[in-house]
């Protein structure tokens, strides 16, 4: 992998401090920054995989509802009330 150098102003009090930090940490600023930098990529690719499959997810929702594979709202809540009741039951056998 070739290298490159990243040019950008800081304020020189951060600078020394960031320094100072990535010192204390073994480290110096130029590793500290490409882990920053890595860890940013990695956060917006989670974030774009996550989008893309929570819109395939509610696509799955849509089609199966514009195709007629719906639970009638009756029988979710009283699937849940039992679901609650049971909770219930137990947190009272744990007092």
């Amino acid at each position: 992998m070739s290298e490159t150098t990243f040019t950008f102003r800081v304020d020189e009090t951060l600078k020394n401090e960031f320094a100072i930090a990535a010192k204390a940490r073994d480290r110096n600023a130029a590793q500290l920054l490409r882990d920053f930098m890595r860890d940013f990529i990695q956060q917006q690719q989670e974030a774009v995989d996550y989008d893309a499959w929570f819109r395939r997810q509610v696509q799955i929702g849509l089609d199966s509802a514009h195709a007629g594979r719906l639970i009638p709202a009756a029988e979710v809540e009283t699937k849940f009330a039992a679901r609650r009741a049971a909770t219930r039951r137990r947190l009272k056998a744990s007092e």
